[in-house]
């Protein structure tokens, strides 16, 4: 008897653990998919992001959970399984990485779901509720962002700011690259911005943080934007977002450089919603880019 009771309280354990992980998941893939996804002008295109990028990890541990309640020894293989599978082709160097892995493998197999269709109900619905209600917000404010389509030079003008803001092109590229070579592109942009010079032009340039942050507009308002003197950090009246005419909507690049440095081997980066840190010079990925400015 009390080795039954002890299967069926591993068992509520194993399907806790996983209630808390796909939860958690689900609310990171909610946030994530309309803040750096949900960026394509087809709507078939965000769907499948959204289900291979942000929704795949919860879709696979609730499969996976689901098969381990049903066939716990098949379950508890598949679990060892899956961890040593991500471990190799992703390269991931700490094996402490399979510890949850094994955890589940070994909650599975040992355990005992009793209520099998309320494990199921919970694992599926909990979820989803999850997922669907923290993306209600970021899709009505996605699906209302001003875009003009007009991606040429910008005159922008406003909250003691008056800069010329380079067309799409090298100067304002669809993907990121790292700071010294933001850096080098302006320094080489023609005076229309739109080819890279074998010389130095200095004509374009990154802009600091306080004119890209003085610059953010929403709905085609300036939001007010300025830097707190006390600690350096943004204030603005309205939140930015992801807009014409300083961003492109459709665009996978959620992120500038700017030219304001923390030291030698970090630059501040602004986020599109008007946040500001700082990262590494030497780092670009795909989703940091940079718009190059001039008086």
């Amino acid at each position: 008897m009390k080795k039954e009771k002890l299967k069926i309280i591993t068992g509520r354990i194993a399907i806790t653990l996983s209630l808390i992980i796909t939860s958690a998941w689900s609310f990171w893939g909610a946030i994530e998919n309309f803040h750096e996804g949900w960026y394509f002008d087809s709507l078939l295109k965000n769907i499948g992001l959204m289900l291979i990028q942000y929704a795949s990890p919860v879709l696979l541990f609730v499969l996976l959970t689901l098969l381990s309640i049903r066939k716990n020894k098949l379950g508890a293989v598949l679990f060892i399984v899956l961890g040593i599978i991500i471990y190799t082709k992703v390269n991931i160097r700490n094996l402490f990485f399979l510890t949850p892995f094994f955890v589940f493998a070994f909650l599975f197999w040992f355990g005992t779901v009793k209520n099998k269709k309320r494990a199921y109900r919970l694992l599926i619905f909990i979820p989803l509720a999850i997922f669907t209600v923290f993306s209600i917000e970021p899709a009505i404010r996605v699906a209302g962002r001003v875009n003009d389509g007009n991606f040429g030079m910008r005159t922008i003008e406003g909250n003691g700011v008056t800069l010329e803001w380079a067309p799409a092109g090298p100067g304002f590229p669809e993907r990121g690259t790292d700071w010294y070579e933001a850096m080098r592109i302006c320094s080489h942009l023609s005076e229309d911005g739109t080819q890279i010079m074998d010389s130095v032009q200095n004509i374009w340039r990154l802009p600091t943080v306080e004119e890209v942050v003085r610059s953010m507009t929403k709905h085609n308002k300036n939001c007010g934007g300025r830097l707190d003197p006390e600690t350096g950090e943004p204030v603005y009246e309205i939140t930015p977002d992801k807009e014409t005419p300083l961003w492109n909507p459709n665009s996978m690049v959620i992120y500038w450089w700017t030219s304001t440095e923390v030291d030698s081997t970090k630059a501040y980066i602004i986020v599109y919603d008007g946040k500001i840190w700082p990262k590494y010079k030497n780092n670009g990925p795909a989703y940091r880019g940079f718009r190059a400015v001039r008086d």
